[in-house]
């Protein structure tokens, strides 16, 4: 199947650039700055194969790409395809545009792990070494002595040492996510899974490590997560259109997964991340949250390096390893940042099975964006 795909990729990557559009930028008020690909070192001609690229595969099902570098949106693209909502609801097909918002997904962990930062720098966050059954008093009856050791810092890092299983099928039985966006009272599902490693020692990805880190958010700073985001992370950035769903059967904010936010200002969270954690000349993160934050603190299943819930990976550019951050979500939804280069590129898609939601926004960074850097 793996193959199969690579090859589609192959013999599309071969179609000629000449005479296709090249997703120009247009500036709609949101405080981005556009600019042509020329003025900031990009060959506008290589990005305008991607429109053809992604047209004659429609089963590619890419939903938007956008693309900043040095602080200014370069290129944008959006298609008409078929779309699931967070809880699983067919959206039919949609017609995306710069103002329409997608769903994030896992995304929302690493916007989650922002707001941490910020909390914390307001001194409205436990200290990360702190034990997270402390800021659960009701569910003191759940405590015990290996809970009692999960800290904040495990759960950014997903290294909480609960038996968690995100691997299985949705619908599968063995499947843990699925029953804790299903409970009435999430918190203490997540508080009832036994654990089955030391906390600290070990990745185990979990959104119910996010879950919780988003409900001590909400219980320290005294505000829902979105009103506080909003605030802090949203308003700076001039982001005005979100939303942030609630789990299932309870009125608690999704922390792991229910942002849903425009595509180009996905990519602002991306520049944010590149400037060091500020936004037109106004400081929005802690200025040393950033580094900590994407920080390698365990390796992954594969190849990949995990912060505080970011993604940390590499690829080869003009011969030379170039390091990338990334926020990752369910169905091809992906968030690439190249501080060494500058560089921003957010992709929304609807592959929520199989493996091209991870092979075709990859290959779209590899092969479209980084060939068409020219300095």
């Amino acid at each position: 199947m793996i193959r199969s795909a690579l090859l589609s990729l192959a013999l599309l990557f071969a179609v000629p650039a000449a005479a296709q559009s090249c997703g120009k930028t247009q500036s709609i008020g949101d405080s981005w700055t556009v600019a042509a690909p020329e003025e900031v070192g990009l060959d506008g001609a290589k990005l305008c194969g991607l429109e053809t690229f992604l047209k004659q595969w429609p089963s590619a099902n890419i939903h938007a790409l956008v693309v900043a570098r040095r602080g200014k949106l370069v290129a944008e693209h959006y298609l008409s395809g078929t779309d699931r909502g967070f809880a699983s609801e067919d959206l039919g097909v949609v017609h995306f545009t710069p103002t329409t918002k997608h769903d994030m997904r896992s995304i929302s962990k690493s916007v989650t792990a922002l707001l941490v930062g910020i909390a914390l720098g307001e001194g409205k966050y436990p200290v990360l070494d702190s034990p997270v059954i402390e800021s659960f008093p009701e569910y003191a009856h759940l405590r015990t002595p290996e809970n009692g050791r999960i800290t904040h810092r495990d759960l950014l890092s997903m290294a909480h040492g609960w038996k968690w299983n995100e691997s299985a099928a949705w619908l599968s039985p063995d499947n843990t996510e699925r029953p804790m966006f299903e409970d009435t009272d999430p918190y203490r599902f997540i508080w009832e899974q036994p654990v089955i490693v030391p906390p600290g020692t070990l990745f185990n990805y979990s959104g119910g490590a996010t879950t919780l880190l988003g409900g001590v958010l909400a219980r320290s700073t005294g505000r829902k997560i979105d009103d506080y985001a909003r605030e802090k992370l949203f308003g700076p950035l001039s982001i005005t259109d979100f939303e942030w769903r609630d789990f299932r059967n309870a009125q608690e904010i999704a922390a792991f997964g229910g942002l849903r936010l425009r595509p180009r200002d996905l990519a602002k969270i991306g520049q944010l991340i590149v400037s060091g954690g500020v936004w037109n000349g106004e400081r929005v993160l802690p200025e040393d949250w950033v580094a900590e934050s994407v920080k390698p603190r365990f390796n992954t299943d594969g190849a990949l390096f995990y912060g505080y819930q970011w993604w940390l990976g590499r690829t080869l550019h003009v011969g030379r390893s170039v390091e990338w951050i990334a926020g990752f979500g369910l169905g091809g939804q992906r968030l690439y940042i190249l501080p060494e280069l500058d560089l921003v590129v957010a992709i929304t898609a609807a592959h929520y099975s199989g493996p091209l939601q991870g092979i075709i926004p990859y290959a779209i960074l590899n092969r479209f964006v980084l060939s068409a850097i020219k300095d």
